[in-house]
């Protein structure tokens, strides 16, 4: 132990003390909170960009039905002919030109009208436009049935159905979108720590298998000991960098915020329009009341909890993918023979992230997500994606966490020794570039 104490030690201080390590360290937090920044800058700017359409409207239907808001401002045009409006409209820079002609009814206005552009519009500037024709033809064909304006104008509202739990507790619209978000967060985290510092722990072995220094050292220690040493102390510098990144950010985005006046709320402008958002948005708009719940809902996810089986599905995802990553090392001569094993390793990883979000999103217990949170590969990701719905009764049942934490502890002890046979053989090959044969073969020996 005393041997794996020093490895992990020279591992740790040889990353710590990198002058790019250092410079990232440093840099990197300026660089996030710079985009964060840049983020609210350019979202102010689109949310002041209006598009200004011209209506043309030669029937006598839609007549000030196209009212302008915030991202939309209609110029009405009376008098001219179609070519000239069009003519009028590129040469001013307008974004469209609406044509309504003149017709029998407001069926056939409807249909013959078109919406000229420069380019393909927008479909939210196509949205807002359909909406006018639709409620405006709507109400037409009810007052043909008999039906009046003032009916028309009391009935034509969305209807918001009530939901609770079985206990009486209120549901609220994009809950489990949110969640999912949170815990997708901590899982996309894990990702990106596994690819940047796994591939840390290949090129270091590469380094020393090409320099030869590899050669004196298994000399003194087993090769099983110098790679977990070069997983773990890889390991502890990216944590102690993530540390720094984390908390340098946070102080230097809160200076940022106070001395530039920025709105931390530019940034979740365009929320209202994400996917998945757009009902629970809706709904915590009619009171402040429902705001106030989803705020209590999101205190009330179990942060302990899901930091801690963070801490655990990040240490157990990250020695299984770093112990293949340090097998590829070993396997190869240089970084460029790498490419045709790294494929395999982050297309688990991709798989869980984008399979995770679509299962996690629609159905937090189905089949999907229940088999990608188990299986060793991708349950460091979907499962922290399933957890901010707490454990137990309405979350993940107890015998799934225990089940994935298990697998995943049996998956590392199996690769590491698998990771090992080729670690062992591999680091003293030199010349000759491997294949998925040559691997099968080491690890029989």
């Amino acid at each position: 132990m005393s041997k794996l104490a020093l490895i992990i030690k020279r591992e740790y201080l040889a990353k710590v003390r990198n002058k790019s390590f250092v410079i990232m360290t440093f840099l990197s937090p300026v660089l996030m909170v710079g985009m964060i920044v840049l983020i609210a800058y350019l979202t102010k700017i689109n949310d002041n960009d209006i598009k200004t359409i011209g209506v043309l409207n030669e029937s006598p239907y839609f007549t000030n039905k196209f009212e302008s808001n915030g991202s939309i401002s209609y110029i009405d045009f009376r008098g001219v002919g179609l070519e000239s409006a069009k003519d009028s409209i590129v040469n001013i820079g307008f974004y469209g030109l609406l044509y309504i002609p003149d017709a029998a009814d407001m069926e056939a206005a409807a249909s013959a009208s078109y919406f000229y552009t420069q380019d393909a519009p927008g479909s939210s500037i196509i949205d807002a436009l359909e909406t006018v024709f639709t409620k405006q033809l709507r109400q037409q064909r009810l007052q043909d049935l008999g039906v009046s304006v003032a009916d028309f104008d009391r009935v034509d509202h969305n209807f918001d159905i009530n939901t609770a739990t079985f206990a009486g507790q209120q549901n609220l619209k994009g809950l489990n979108e949110i969640k999912a978000i949170i815990g997708g967060a901590f899982g996309y985290l894990i990702m990106m720590f596994i690819i940047i510092y796994g591939g840390f722990v290949m090129r270091s072995v590469i380094e020393e298998k090409t320099s030869r220094i590899i050669e004196v050292i298994i000399s003194s220690v087993k090769p099983f000991q110098l790679m977990l040493g070069k997983i773990i102390g890889t390991s502890l510098a990216g944590i102690t960098q993530f540390a720094i990144w984390i908390f340098s950010a946070t102080i230097l985005l809160g200076v940022v915020i106070a001395v530039f006046g920025i709105d931390p709320s530019a940034l979740n402008s365009g929320a209202e329009n994400a996917p998945g958002f757009s009902g629970a948005a809706a709904y915590a708009s009619t009171a402040d009341s429902t705001m106030q719940l989803y705020a209590n809902e999101l205190f009330k996810i179990p942060w302990a909890m899901l930091i801690g089986f963070f801490m655990v599905y990040f240490i157990l995802g990250y020695f299984i993918y770093s112990s293949i990553y340090a097998a590829i090392g070993a396997a190869v001569d240089n970084e460029t023979d790498t490419q045709q094993f790294i494929f395999p390793i982050i297309l688990p990883l991709m798989l869980a992230i984008y399979v995770g979000f679509f299962s996690v999103f629609n159905n937090p217990h189905g089949p999907i997500a229940v088999g990608f949170s188990l299986f060793p590969l991708t349950s460091p990701i979907v499962m922290l994606m399933r957890l901010p719905g707490g454990i137990g009764e309405g979350g993940v049942p107890i015998w799934q966490v225990i089940t994935s934490i298990g697998l995943l502890i049996g998956t590392f002890i199996g690769i590491v020794w698998l990771a090992a046979k080729i670690y062992r053989v591999g680091i003293l090959m030199y010349g000759k570039k491997p294949t998925y044969k040559e691997l099968f073969k080491w690890l029989r020996y």
